[in-house]
C-alpha cells in the first residue's frame, strides 16, 4: 500500500478534492431528500451505504472507498481512443479527432498507475478503448500487469477485429477474460451499423478466443429500436449454441453526435419481453449478481444465463465498484462524470513522491463520486467525451 503522509499533503498535491481537509467524520441526516435519493439509486442498509454512519479519512483507508461505502475493486483502463469500426451509436462515419499521441499515456505510465491502484485494493483491470487491440505492445502491457502483486484479474473489451491472431498470445501473457461487442448476426446489417465490412473477422476472433484458456467468452449487444431489436432471440440462441455468455446493454447517452434519445432506446424490460417470447427466463438473486452490472437470468432453467445491463432504466449505481483511467491519463469516477482528475502531469513530473501523488488523485476522485449517474434528472448533462474517448 502506498503511504500517504497527511490530509494537508493530499490537499496540496491535488486540487481535485472538494471536501474540506482535513476530513472530519461526517453524519448525513435522514431527511426526505436523502431518502428519495437512496430509493432512486437503490441505496439501503443491505449494501453498506454510509448514510448515518461514520466516514473514514482516506489516510486510514487501505482501499478506495467512496462516501457511500462503495469500495472500488475494478479499474477500467482505456488504452486508446482510436477504433477501426464506426458504430452508429458511438461515432460518426467519418470518425473523430483523435487524442494527440503525445498526450496518450505510455506503457510504463499505464502499468505504474495499475500498480498503485492494485496496492489500494483494485483486484480487476479491464482494458478498453476505443479498440484496445490497436494498442502497440498490448501483449507486453498485459504481461507486465500479470506480474503485479497481488495479481489482478485482467480482462479485455474488444470489437473482436484482430482477435483471431492475438487471442492466443494475450492468453499466454496473462489475459483472463474477453468481452466482444457484436450487435447483429447479419453481415449486411453489421456493415450498415459499423460502416465496415468486418463481420467475418469478428466471428473468427470469437472462434480463436474459444480455443484458448480465456473464459468465459462474453458478447455484448446493444439493441436499437427499428435497427436490430428483432434479433434478440436469435442472438441468444446463437450464444447458447456456441457456449458464449450474452449480455444485452441499453443504449446509453455517450454518442459523439449527442443524438441519444431516451424515448427511442430499447429498455431492459422490453428486451426481457422480447426474449420471453422464445425462452423461459428466471432471474438470479441480487446476492448471486454481486457488483456485476448485468442482471442475470437462467435460460430455460439453466445452467446457461443471459445478462441484461439496464444502465439507464435499471441503474446499478448502488453497487458500483469501478473507477476509470482514460487513454490520456484522466481519472473518472463514473462513466457519466462531467469532471476528471489528471494523473498524466504527475506521472511526467520529477520527485520521489510520484506514487503518493497519483494515489492522492485516485482517493480524491473516489471521494467525489456521486450517488448515481443522474440520467433522467433535470440537471443531467451528457459527458463531453464520447464513449470511445472514455473507455467502455
Amino acid at each position: 500500500m502506498v503511504n500517504i503522509l497527511s490530509d494537508q499533503r493530499i490537499s496540496a498535491i491535488t486540487g481535485a478534492l472538494t471536501l474540506p481537509l482535513p476530513l472530519r467524520k461526517c453524519e448525513t441526516s435522514e431527511d426526505q431528500h436523502d431518502r428519495c435519493e437512496r430509493e432512486r439509486y437503490g441505496f439501503g442498509s443491505e449494501n453498506g451505504a454510509l448514510h448515518g454512519t461514520k466516514v473514514s479519512s482516506p489516510l486510514t483507508m487501505a482501499h478506495l472507498q467512496d462516501t457511500f461505502g462503495r469500495v472500488k475493486r475494478d479499474l477500467r483502463i482505456s488504452l486508446t481512443d482510436r477504433c477501426n469500426l464506426r458504430c452508429s451509436y458511438c461515432m460518426p462515419p467519418e470518425g473523430l479527432p483523435w487524442i494527440p499521441q503525445p498526450e496518450i499515456l505510455t506503457d510504463d505510465e499505464i502499468v505504474r498507475v495499475s500498480k498503485i491502484a492494485v496496492a489500494h485494493g483494485i483486484t480487476k483491470l479491464r482494458l478498453t478503448g476505443g479498440e484496445p487491440l490497436l494498442r502497440p505492445n498490448l501483449i507486453d502491457i498485459v504481461g507486465r500487469m500479470s506480474k503485479l502483486n497481488p495479481r489482478p484479474d485482467i480482462a479485455l473489451t474488444t470489437n473482436g477485429i484482430g482477435l483471431a491472431h492475438l487471442a492466443a498470445p494475450l492468453a499466454a501473457a496473462g489475459l483472463t477474460r474477453v468481452n466482444v461487442s457484436l450487435d447483429t448476426l447479419q453481415p449486411a446489417r453489421f456493415k450498415a451499423l459499423t460502416h465496415r465490412d468486418r463481420f467475418d473477422d469478428v466471428i473468427a476472433g470469437l472462434h480463436a478466443a474459444k480455443e484458448t484458456a480465456l473464459a468465459p467468452i462474453k458478447v455484448n449487444s446493444v439493441l436499437m429500436r427499428g435497427v436490430n431489436d428483432d434479433e434478440a432471440p436469435a442472438l441468444l440462441r446463437w450464444a447458447l449454441d456456441n457456449d458464449i455468455r450474452l449480455r444485452f446493454i441499453e443504449q446509453m447517452p455517450l454518442d459523439a453526435q449527442h443524438g441519444w434519445q431516451r424515448e427511442t432506446m430499447l429498455t431492459a424490460v422490453q428486451i426481457i419481453e422480447s426474449l420471453a417470447q422464445d425462452f423461459v427466463l428466471t432471474p438470479l438473486t441480487k446476492g448471486e449478481r454481486g457488483s456485476a452490472p448485468a442482471e442475470e437470468f437462467l435460460v430455460d432453467g439453466g445452467p446457461a444465463t443471459v445478462g441484461i445491463i439496464g444502465s439507464v432504466t435499471r441503474p446499478f449505481c448502488a453497487d458500483c465498484d469501478r473507477i476509470r483511467l482514460t487513454a490520456d491519463g484522466q481519472i473518472r469516477n463514473c462513466l457519466f462524470a462531467t469532471e476528471e482528475d489528471s494523473v498524466r502531469e504527475i506521472l511526467r513530473s520529477s520527485g520521489a513522491d510520484i506514487d503518493e501523488r497519483v494515489a492522492a488523485v485516485l482517493f480524491g476522485s473516489v471521494l467525489k463520486k456521486k450517488k448515481g449517474h443522474g440520467i433522467g434528472e433535470p440537471d443531467f448533462v451528457q459527458p463531453i467525451r464520447p464513449m470511445s474517448a472514455i473507455g467502455g
